[in-house]
């Protein structure tokens, strides 16, 4: 099988609702603002799609409707077996990743779901919030001591795309010689090429050896000063197997890394292109939270989720949506939507009713939200702090973006600075 071809009932539909669009490609990577409000011009705020191989679906772009469709977990399911497609898509379909029948709980709905999420909420609310401090603190001094001494530096691929997994390794209860390796196991999973599936084993069998050695511990019922612990102390109890608990915190692992990556790397960017946070390069506080923010309304680290799936027949935005049809929600193209933010040059001013960390019950767990804002804060803090003068080596139209409609990051990040060797750990 070359490749999924339309059915007819989805050629009907998308012709009555006009040419599907291909989600990604040059016209994307042109300019994601442009695109999604020409799509919404041209559409309205559901618009039909193609994703790779020519399936189709709907991007929902409007605030309102992706509100609509989060808040109602019962018409549109999180269930990815509902899709009237699979029996279009082939075994080695690239969105598989992203899409597929998985047993993570990021799949899993109704109360089963509700109790995974409380439990993993619950173990990530256990990290002690000046421990993490210290954690990011020592980690980010640990990574710009191996470049400050260069004069020039990576930002995305040296610093930014380190130090999340770096800090996620140590709070889950991984001894910090295997935190390096397990980050660059992350990365090659959700960067997608030749190594993604060798680094999703990696992590896989990282965290099952975790928790199976945490198993083993004499005192192991005493109580659990990780996340690992704590999650193990559900699976002990017999509410959850050891393979539901591995999932799950490779799906926080990976979900917590790559977003909060590119939300240190592009506020970094924001920061040094943009007048209006020049304060951050000189030791400004104010100013490095108002960029972070702005970050999650203007470049959102994830752009488009895949997604929801209809239970039965019904309409979104006057738009005919089938039982089964997939429903991408474009998180970046909601935080956009003029009904919402009319002057889209204007500061949103702290205003935090983005739809960046998702929305209803599947939303990112607010534990987990305030752990990425403290890696990404006080990350970009100690760099400043280490390294006053940074600016970009390159111009800033020279800057690549990640080709991709699901995560909005840079590829790469690099700057010079005034080199030093004043060892970070001695803070």
């Amino acid at each position: 099988m070359n490749g999924p071809t339309v059915p007819t009932q989805a050629q009907g539909q998308a012709q009555a609702a006009g040419c599907p669009v291909p989600l990604g490609g040059e016209r994307f990577l042109a300019g994601p603002a442009r695109f999604y409000r020409e799509l919404r011009r041209d559409h309205g705020p559901v618009a039909p799609i193609e994703l790779p191989g020519g399936v189709p679906a709907w991007l929902v772009l409007g605030y309102r409707e992706v509100h609509q469709v989060t808040s109602d977990p019962v018409l549109f399911s999180r269930d990815s077996a509902l899709w009237n497609m699979w029996d279009r898509v082939p075994e080695n379909w690239p969105m598989l990743p992203m899409v597929g029948k998985q047993p993570s709980i990021l799949y899993t709905v109704g109360e089963r779901h509700r109790r995974r999420s409380a439990v993993l909420g619950d173990a990530l609310a256990g990290v002690d919030p000046f421990e993490l401090r210290d954690h990011v603190e020592r980690f980010a001094d640990d990574l710009i001591d191996a470049f400050c001494g260069r004069g020039g530096a990576d930002l995305a691929a040296d610093y930014a795309k380190m130090l999340p997994a770096l800090v996620l390794a140590r709070l889950y209860g991984f001894p910090d010689t295997d935190g390096k390796e397990l980050a660059h196991a992350v990365n090659a999973l959700v960067n997608g090429g030749a190594d993604a599936i060798a680094g999703a084993r990696h992590a896989t069998a990282a965290m099952q050896g975790l928790l199976e050695s945490r198993r083993a511990e004499p005192g192991a019922a005493r109580p659990p000063a990780d996340v690992a612990g704590r999650m193990l102390a559900h699976a002990n109890a017999g509410e959850f197997t050891l393979d539901e608990l591995v999932q799950d915190m490779r799906v926080i692992m990976t979900a917590g890394h790559q977003p909060t990556a590119d939300w240190i790397g592009n506020s970094l960017r924001l920061m040094l292109t943009d007048d209006r946070f020049a304060a951050s390069l000189t030791g400004g506080r104010h100013s490095v939270a108002e960029a972070m923010n702005e970050v999650l309304w203007e470049d959102t680290p994830t752009q488009n989720i895949a997604g929801r799936w209809a239970t039965r027949d019904t309409r979104l935005a006057g738009t005919r949506i089938r039982s089964g049809d997939l429903l991408v929600l474009s998180f970046a193209a909601a935080n956009g939507d003029p009904q919402v933010r009319p002057d889209q040059h204007a500061l949103t001013g702290g205003n935090n009713a983005f739809f960046s960390f998702g929305h209803g019950e599947h939303r990112c767990p607010y534990p987990a939200q305030e752990i990425a804002e403290t890696i990404a804060r006080k990350g970009i803090e100690v760099l400043l702090d280490r390294l006053p003068d940074v600016d970009l080596a390159v111009a800033e139209h020279d800057l690549v973006w990640r080709p991709s409609p699901w995560l909005r990051g840079l590829v790469s990040l690099p700057v010079h600075f005034t080199p030093t060797h004043i060892a970070g750990g001695s803070r």
